[in-house]
């Protein structure tokens, strides 16, 4: 089968499998961390929870079809900006949260539902917005990816790794307590490596599309975080959900994006590059918001 796209993306096939069990153990650490009360927060911030909830899966992806269609990019970077905005919050955005002086339980409250959700939500969203867009709706006729085989795959790297992350930090409080710390700096080391890994193996694409993916990545993340803000604006939320709701839309899960990508999408490589470098703005986008708000005397 010849490349569908003019991006063609390079990854071992036994990487891919490495990768989906990396991070599994990445999300159970992340597991470790919360309680099964985070999820009992909804009843505190009904309103905020729902905001950002339908910000992250309905807003979010609607403005970046919108988004698509003003900027016309290649059709695989138009796949990587539609799966990015399909996948659940960031690992980070709760660290960001307290760093802006946010409602940090909202945060954990809103990651820990987002990521159940994204079970069904991120392959529902990223195959029903691009059966709108003619040049994708090709291509994911063309590689027949079941939004069945995705959903199983999310729930095997994300699903079952935090139900049993929540198991151990519940019945052994002491073992998840120890465990915490190691799995935070592991977490950091394979997202840094999931980038560096995706960049070296796609280099001369990302070099020669950098200056337009720099652009495709800074209006789709200022959009992801205007969405947040506004939405939480519009109910005229605490200052502190604002913060919370702001980062977690704008924080997008693309180690998640990644390793889908690299799992069902192997000759796709503009939809790599966008993801791997929506990996690395986010993270520059949202630590210069969370300073911002530090700062700031409302804070």
């Amino acid at each position: 089968m010849q490349p569908i796209d003019d991006v063609v993306l390079n990854f071992s096939p036994n990487a891919v499998v490495v990768m989906n069990i990396i991070l599994g153990i990445v999300m159970f650490g992340v597991a470790l961390d919360m309680k099964a009360t985070d999820f009992d927060n909804i009843r505190k911030f009904p309103r905020s929870v729902g905001i950002g909830l339908l910000s992250q899966f309905l807003f979010l992806p609607a403005f970046t079809f919108l988004l698509i269609l003003i900027l016309d990019p290649i059709p695989s970077m138009a796949m990587g900006m539609l799966l990015v905005a399909a996948c659940p919050g960031g690992n980070i955005s709760n660290f960001l949260t307290h760093f802006a002086k946010g409602n940090t339980a909202l945060s954990v409250c809103m990651s820990a539902i987002s990521t159940l959700c994204a079970i069904f939500m991120t392959p529902l969203n990223f195959t029903f917005w691009g059966s709108y867009h003619p040049e994708v709706s090709k291509i994911l006729k063309q590689i027949s990816i079941s939004p069945l085989d995705m959903a199983t795959t999310i729930l095997c790297i994300l699903g079952l790794p935090l139900v049993a992350g929540l198991f151990i930090a519940e019945k052994r409080p002491h073992l998840a307590s120890r465990l915490k710390d190691p799995m935070k700096k592991f977490s950091l080391v394979v997202f840094i490596g999931f980038v560096f890994l995706a960049l070296v193996a796609n280099w001369n694409s990302f070099i020669h599309y950098i200056g337009w993916v720099f652009v495709i990545v800074l209006l789709h993340n200022s959009t992801a975080l205007a969405t947040g803000y506004l939405g939480a604006t519009f109910l005229n939320l605490p200052n502190k959900d604002r913060k919370a709701i702001t980062i977690e839309v704008g924080i997008q899960n693309s180690a998640l994006g990644l390793t889908i990508i690299f799992t069902f999408f192997q000759k796709l490589g503009g939809m790599a590059i966008v993801a791997c470098w929506w990996g690395i703005w986010h993270i520059i986008a949202g630590l210069s918001i969370a300073y911002y708000w530090s700062r700031k005397e409302d804070a």
